[in-house]
C-alpha cells in the first residue's frame, strides 16, 4: 500500500503575517521576484478583472521552483477595508499548502515593489517624502520608502484631513526622527519633495507637472483601471518611466493609456522594472516616475517568504 503524506494547510491572517515579514524583507522577495520576471522565469498571465475591476484574479507560476501563487480579491472603497481576498501558495511535488489574508499581502507588496522602484530610481540622499492619500495602502508606502531611503520629513495629504492627521499619529511611533506634517492640498505639498507617493483612487491627475521640482521620484500606485489616473501627461513625457509590466500598464493604467493615446509618451519609453534592475544606474538630477498596477510575481514573493517561514 501506498503511503500519503497528510496533506498540512496554513492558514494565515493579518497579525500572523505582519509579525513574519518585515518590510525589508518584503523588499528584497520582490526585488528577487522581479528580476526573476526579466529573466523569463514567470508564466504569468495578466490578471482578470470582473465588474470593472471590483473583482481581481491574478496567477504566477515560477518555473525553477514549481510553485504558484492565486490570488482571489474584492475591491470596494465604500468599506473598510478596502480589499478582502485569498492568497494560496502551492508547491507540485508538496502536500502542502498556504493561505493568506490578501489585504496586507497586497499592502505589504505594493509597499515593498514601491521600495524597490525608490531604491533604484530615488537620488541616494532622498530625504523629503510627500504621500497624498492615507487609506489602507499608505502606511506601507512610507514604511518601504524609509526602508530604502531614511526620511527627513513626510506630509500626508489627503481629501479628508482628519485620515491625513490620524496616519500620521499610527506612523509617529516608527518615525521618531521624522518631521511629521499633513497638508491640505497636493499642489503645494509636492513643490519641494524628494520622493512623492500617489496611492488615491483619482480619476484626474492629482497635481499640474509644474509644481513638482526639477528632480523627484514619484511612485503612482493607486489607478489599477484605464478609467483612474494619478500623473499628469507633461510628467511622463519629461521623466524616465519605469512600470512594474509592459502589458499590465497597456490594459489597465490610466496614467500610461492617456498619456500613450495623447502622444505624450511612446511605448519605447517605458521600462519594465526588472529590465531596470539589471541595467545602468539612472541619472540622477532628472524625474523619475515608477507606475504599477500591481502584478502577480509581487503576491508570488510575499506568498513564497510566508511559505518558508511556515511550511518549510
Amino acid at each position: 500500500m501506498t503511503k500519503r503524506s497528510a496533506m498540512k494547510t496554513i492558514t494565515l491572517g493579518e497579525r500572523e503575517i505582519r509579525e513574519a515579514v518585515t518590510m525589508s524583507e518584503a523588499i528584497d522577495a520582490v526585488r528577487r521576484g522581479f528580476a526573476d520576471l526579466a529573466g523569463g522565469a514567470f508564466e504569468m498571465p495578466t490578471r482578470t478583472a470582473l465588474r470593472d475591476g471590483q473583482f481581481l484574479v491574478m496567477a504566477a507560476h515560477h518555473r525553477p521552483t514549481a510553485s504558484a501563487m492565486i490570488k482571489t480579491l474584492s475591491v470596494n472603497f465604500a468599506r473598510r477595508p478596502a480589499i478582502a481576498g485569498t492568497v494560496t501558495w502551492t508547491e507540485t511535488g508538496r502536500p502542502d499548502h498556504l493561505v493568506a489574508d490578501a489585504a496586507p499581502v497586497t499592502a505589504l507588496r505594493t509597499g515593498a515593489a514601491v521600495g524597490v522602484a525608490t531604491d533604484l530610481l530615488a537620488a541616494p540622499e532622498a530625504g523629503r517624502l510627500t504621500l497624498i492619500g492615507a487609506g489602507a495602502q499608505a502606511p506601507d508606502q512610507v514604511r518601504a520608502v524609509h526602508t530604502v531611503r531614511p526620511l527627513s520629513r513626510l506630509t500626508v495629504v489627503d481629501a479628508d484631513p482628519r485620515r491625513a492627521r490620524d496616519l500620521v499619529e499610527t506612523l509617529a511611533p516608527e518615525l521618531a526622527e521624522v518631521e511629521l506634517c499633513t497638508a491640505d492640498d497636493p499642489e503645494s505639498a509636492v513643490r519641494d519633495a524628494e520622493i512623492v507617493c500617489c496611492a488615491t483612487n483619482a480619476t484626474s491627475p492629482l497635481f499640474p507637472e509644474s509644481a513638482l521640482p526639477a528632480q523627484v521620484h514619484v511612485n503612482a500606485i493607486g489607478a489599477y483601471r484605464p478609467t483612474m489616473r494619478e500623473l499628469p501627461d507633461e510628467l511622463l513625457a519629461g521623466s524616465t518611466v519605469v512600470v512594474d509590466e509592459l502589458d499590465a500598464v497597456l490594459e489597465e493604467s490610466g496614467e500610461i493609456i492617456h498619456a500613450l493615446e495623447s502622444g505624450a509618451l511612446t511605448r519605447e519609453a517605458l521600462t519594465e522594472l526588472g529590465t531596470a534592475l539589471t541595467a545602468a544606474s539612472p541619472e540622477y538630477g532628472k524625474r523619475t516616475v515608477f507606475k504599477t498596477v500591481g502584478v502577480a510575481v509581487q503576491d508570488w514573493a510575499l506568498a513564497r517568504l510566508l511559505a518558508e517561514k511556515f511550511l518549510h
